[in-house]
C-alpha cells in the first residue's frame, strides 16, 4: 500500500510546490546609490544620482551642517539619530537630504538611500527587517510625511523605529521631511469629519499616537521662511553656477516671487529654470 501511495504523494507535493509563492529574490544594491522601494513586489528600483550639489543650497547653512554631521556619523558606524526636517514648503528640506546623502556617499560606497512613499509607511517594519540583514548602510527617506489617515501609519512607523524585541536596525537611518513639526493634520477635522464620528476620546488618542511619533526622531531640524536677501542670494548663486546673465536679475527674480506669492529655494530654482529656457541654456535638473 505504501508503494502505491508514493506516486500520489509525489504529485501532491509537486502541486503544493507550484502553488507556493516564489522565494523573494535578494535585492541587488550594486546598480545604483539611490533606490525607490515598492512594498507590493518587494522590489528596489534603482534611480539616477541626485545632481544638485550640496554647496549650492543657500540660506540653510546651519541646517546643512547639522544634518551632514549626523549623516557622517551614521555612515561611519558611530551613534546617530533619526532626523526630522520640518518647516514651510519649498525651503529645501528634501533637496538638502538628497544632496547631503550624495556628498557623503561619495566617500562611503556602501551607503545607500531608499525612498519610500508616505502612503506606504505601514510597510516600513517589513522593509526594515529586509535591510537589517544587509551589509550596506541605508538612509530611508520619506518625503512630505504626515498622518492624514489616522493612527495606523503612526503605529507602523513607531514599530519600525523601535524595532520590537530586536531593536531598531543599526544600519538604517530614517529621515523624514514634513511641513508639520508633529507630522499630524492641524485638525482631525481635516480628515473629512471622521474624528467626530469616532468620538472625542478616540480622536484624542489618535492625536496622541501621532504626536508621539515625532519624539522618536532624535534630531529635529527646522526650516523657517526665506527672507528677501536670502532668496536673492539663492537666485544669484544659481545664476552664477549655470552662467545665466541678465542685467536685471534681482528685479526679475523679485517679480517672479511676487507672482508666486512666496519666497523660497524652490521658487528661486523655478525662476532660474524659466530664465535658462528664455536664454536657451540647459540645466542638469
Amino acid at each position: 500500500m505504501t508503494h502505491e501511495l508514493e506516486p500520489v504523494l509525489a504529485r501532491i507535493a509537486e502541486a503544493l510546490e507550484r502553488l507556493a509563492p516564489a522565494r523573494p529574490v535578494a535585492p541587488d544594491f550594486t546598480a545604483a546609490r539611490l533606490f525607490r522601494h515598492d512594498p507590493a513586489s518587494g522590489a528596489f528600483h534603482p534611480a539616477p544620482d541626485y545632481l544638485l550639489p550640496l554647496e549650492i543650497l543657500v540660506g540653510v547653512d546651519r541646517q546643512k551642517e547639522r544634518f551632514v554631521e549626523n549623516l557622517q556619523r551614521f555612515a561611519g558606524g558611530a551613534p546617530s539619530n533619526h532626523a526630522l526636517l520640518w518647516g514651510v514648503r519649498g525651503t529645501g528640506k528634501s533637496s538638502l537630504a538628497k544632496a547631503a546623502f550624495m556628498s557623503v556617499a561619495k566617500a562611503v560606497p556602501g551607503l545607500k538611500l531608499v525612498e519610500v512613499d508616505r502612503d506606504q509607511v505601514t510597510a516600513l517594519p517589513d522593509l526594515f527587517d529586509v535591510l537589517r540583514a544587509r551589509p550596506e548602510r541605508f538612509v530611508v527617506l520619506c518625503d512630505d510625511l504626515s498622518f492624514e489617515e489616522g493612527a495606523a501609519a503612526a503605529k507602523a512607523l513607531k514599530s519600525a523605529l523601535e524595532g520590537g524585541v530586536s531593536g531598531p536596525p543599526a544600519n538604517v537611518l530614517f529621515t523624514a521631511t514634513s511641513n508639520r513639526r508633529h507630522l499630524m493634520p492641524r485638525s482631525h477635522s481635516e480628515r473629512g469629519g471622521h474624528g467626530e464620528d469616532r468620538g472625542l476620546i478616540a480622536t484624542a488618542e489618535d492625536a496622541e499616537e501621532e504626536v508621539s511619533v515625532s519624539d522618536r526622531f532624535g534630531l529635529w531640524i527646522g526650516f523657517p521662511p526665506m527672507d528677501q536677501p536670502t532668496y536673492l542670494a539663492a537666485v544669484q548663486g544659481y545664476a552664477k553656477r549655470y552662467k545665466l546673465k541678465t542685467p536685471d536679475l534681482d528685479r526679475r527674480a523679485l517679480q517672479w516671487a511676487q507672482l508666486r506669492g512666496a519666497r523660497s529655494g524652490r521658487v528661486a530654482w523655478q525662476f532660474i529654470r524659466d530664465l535658462a529656457g528664455e536664454l536657451g541654456r540647459e540645466l542638469p535638473l
